[in-house]
């Protein structure tokens, strides 16, 4: 009897990675008030890094100078933009903050283009911002809003150093040597905050949970996908993610939006798939 090829095809297995991501993202904010922002981010950090290691057995001594001089800024792009990702959910609605931090991968993208259309794209994601600004409403928290900005930055970052290390190491060493430079940025924040101190066993399970929803499971569907579809497809079920935080925030969180909140995640959502079907090839 031949094997059956039970895998999922690229494109349901893209849109499980989003599903997964933005559920975890969900658990995480259910643990901030009992352990914290930065100790909900140690924890899902911290076992990451030990599942990869398991899963990849990275040899550290097999690692040169010049791939030490990529990945370890690498990994710490990574640590902070989970962290200040976190610092932001805490204090604004997962769907926006998604939202907002998908600006600095979209002006990443379109960065030095002198298009038109490039120049419409960015004006439709800074009309998105403008609809979810301090000043457009009373119950969001500027400095969440901020956060979210500076985890779109971070993001931007580890997205051109990941670009770099890829050319000069394996992707399994990779992810694996990043997740432990980011374990220990995120980890000295997780003490001060105190909140590991009230780590219970249920707690750690849940935290195993956050670390399988939101890094094992995503990356391994992601991984798969990459290699069957063309970059430009994946890209624009990514900018799905926004919409997909917010259905998912509403569902098992109970955070709804509001008109001008809504718009603001289509316009963002518009501008990144649209910058994706326009850009060169």
């Amino acid at each position: 009897m031949k094997n059956r090829d039970i895998s999922l095809s690229p494109v349901p297995a893209v849109l499980l990675a989003i599903i997964s991501v933005q559920f975890g993202a969900a658990i995480a904010k259910t643990l901030f008030p009992t352990i914290g922002a930065a100790g909900t981010a140690s924890m899902r950090i911290g076992i990451s890094a030990i599942i990869l290691l398991l899963a990849y057995r990275t040899n550290l001594k097999t690692i040169t100078a010049k791939q030490w001089k990529l990945v370890i800024p690498y990994g710490l792009s990574l640590g902070a933009m989970n962290l200040i990702y976190y610092f932001a959910i805490e204090r604004i609605p997962i769907g926006l903050a998604v939202t907002l931090e998908f600006v600095g991968p979209l002006i990443l993208a379109i960065a030095g283009s002198k298009r038109l259309v490039d120049y419409c794209w960015v004006l439709l994601a800074a009309i998105g911002i403008l609809l979810i600004a301090p000043w457009s409403s009373n119950r969001l928290d500027p400095v969440g809003i901020i956060c979210a900005l500076l985890a779109g930055a971070f993001w931007s970052a580890y997205i051109v150093l990941g670009g770099k290390v890829s050319k000069i190491m394996n992707d399994g060493d990779a992810v694996t040597i990043g997740m432990l430079f980011a374990a220990l940025l995120v980890l000295p924040f997780g003490f001060l905050e105190s909140g590991l101190n009230n780590l219970t066993p249920k707690l750690f399970g849940m935290g195993v949970a956050l670390a399988l929803l939101s890094s094992a499971i995503p990356f391994t569907l992601e991984m798969k996908a990459l290699g069957k579809l063309p970059p430009r497809t994946f890209s624009i079920l990514m900018s799905l993610e926004p919409a997909a935080a917010s259905i998912c925030a509403f569902i098992f969180l109970k955070e709804s939006l509001n008109f001008n909140e809504i718009i603001a995640v289509v316009c963002v959502v518009i501008a990144s798939a649209g910058s994706t079907l326009t850009a060169k090839k």
